[in-house]
């Protein structure tokens, strides 16, 4: 067996694994080693051809591909390994790393941290049970979105795509730039999961209908999609009978929720939120077990590549900062509950003495909400409040809370909107 040695190794070589590696690096650390399982550093900024990307991390507007070349031109000037097309199979507590790749075989690879930037997956068709035939023509969008920019395959003519997330409205524009029919985007919530921008700018600027509160009920075809059904949903998500809508169509794109990639993380036993699907982290991106950090999307489904960017150098930072003290958590723990219209909230664990001036907190709501305050609480205490007009389940809510509001004595603090 192949043994290695590293001080720092960072799993996954897209936007998080990089900013996390560049910033450990910066921060002193030289033995540091990304292990990435694709052909490429970048991740999935690869295949977003799309600009948009950079706006508030460079100031200037970037593809994806550009985004991620940035951060592996500034990490060429570094002493930073890179091992790709290796797979990661295990994580120990003690941050034993086994992995395996096609010249150097199966190698165990021992660290004094770790950074886990594995990033997410899509939602299939059978984690979503629709029912019907099983043709060929129906992809998740983002196998769609590589098929098309990087591997130069046209997926279909006639296109209907379910789910409005952002990766399903850039292929609706995406799909019909390449010459396609979007017949429409359906969505089963009252609301689109997309941002805004991409609302404007990939439908209404191509006249592609948007069905709220619709799903597709029904999947015909032989050998290729020939029709897909659209049923309008009550306020329960339950098809209504009667409002079935029939598309001829050879293609159906699958834009239904990403979950993060945590199978790395589950392996060394550490808790999982089942909110965001990914690790139980404190303010420093530490999870419960000592060392090793979780960033970007393998943490939480983020909307906008430069808040990964900005979380995963706090993570290399941590990581950083652990190498060279090997500190661990206090008994001063502050734990974060979910509120009244609060998804979920990240990080989900504060240790008061490691807190600099503030914390950063991160959170979802789980509906559409206007004129509404975020109010965080301990007890019946309130410690601080903060107004808002709009707020979206699409679009990530941050909140920077001082230091001074908090006290050593709270044990939990809760968020919610009143």
């Amino acid at each position: 067996m192949n043994n290695r040695n590293y001080e720092l190794v960072v799993i996954g070589g897209g936007p998080a694994g990089l900013a996390a590696a560049y910033k450990a690096y910066e921060t002193g650390v030289k033995s540091i080693l990304i292990i990435e399982r694709d052909k490429e550093l970048g991740g999935i900024l690869n295949q977003c051809i799309h600009n948009g990307f950079g706006l508030h991390y460079f100031k200037e507007q970037l593809t994806g591909p550009e985004y991620a070349q940035k951060f592996i031109h500034m990490l060429e000037d570094t002493t930073v390994e890179v091992m790709t097309d290796t797979m990661v199979l295990e994580l120990t507590q003690d941050k034993r790393i086994y992995a395996m790749n096609s010249t150097e075989g199966y190698m165990e690879i021992q660290a004094k941290a770790v950074v886990l930037a594995m990033g997410c997956r899509e939602r299939t068709r059978g984690a979503i049970a629709i029912p019907g035939d099983r043709p060929a023509g129906i992809f998740t969008a983002g196998t769609a979105q590589r098929y098309v920019n990087m591997e130069g395959q046209m997926v279909g003519k006639r296109v209907v795509i379910l789910g409005s997330g952002d990766i399903g409205l850039i292929m609706a524009r995406r799909m019909t730039l390449e010459g396609a029919k979007v017949l429409a985007v359906v969505e089963l919530m009252p609301y689109s999961n997309g941002l805004s921008r991409n609302i404007v700018q990939c439908l209404e600027d191509f006249d592609i209908p948007l069905y709220l509160s619709h799903t597709v009920t029904g999947v015909e075809g032989k050998s290729r999609l020939e029709k897909v059904i659209v049923s309008q949903v009550d306020e329960n998500r339950r098809p209504i009978k009667g409002t079935e809508m029939t598309f001829d169509c050879d293609t159906l794109l699958l834009s239904v929720g990403l979950i993060p990639e945590n199978e790395v993380t589950k392996s060394a036993n550490i808790t999982i939120d089942p909110r965001t699907n990914g690790a139980v982290v404190y303010e420093d991106m530490q999870t419960e077990c000592e060392g090793i950090f979780a960033c970007g999307n393998a943490l939480h489904v983020h909307d906008l590549v430069d808040f990964v960017t900005k979380e995963s150098m706090r993570a290399g930072e941590s990581a950083a900062k652990y190498i060279g003290s090997h500190y661990t958590h206090s008994n001063q723990v502050i734990t974060l509950k979910n509120g009244n219209c609060i998804n979920y909230t990240v990080p989900q664990k504060v240790e008061y003495d490691r807190v600099g001036n503030f914390v950063e907190l991160f959170f979802r709501v789980n509906q559409v909400l206007h004129d509404v305050n975020i109010v965080v609480k301990a007890g019946d205490e309130v410690i601080t409040t903060a107004k808002r007009e709009h707020m979206l389940p699409a679009e990530m809510e941050r909140l920077v809370l001082p230091k001074k509001l908090l006290k050593p004595e709270y044990n939990e603090i809760q968020i919610e909107i009143n």
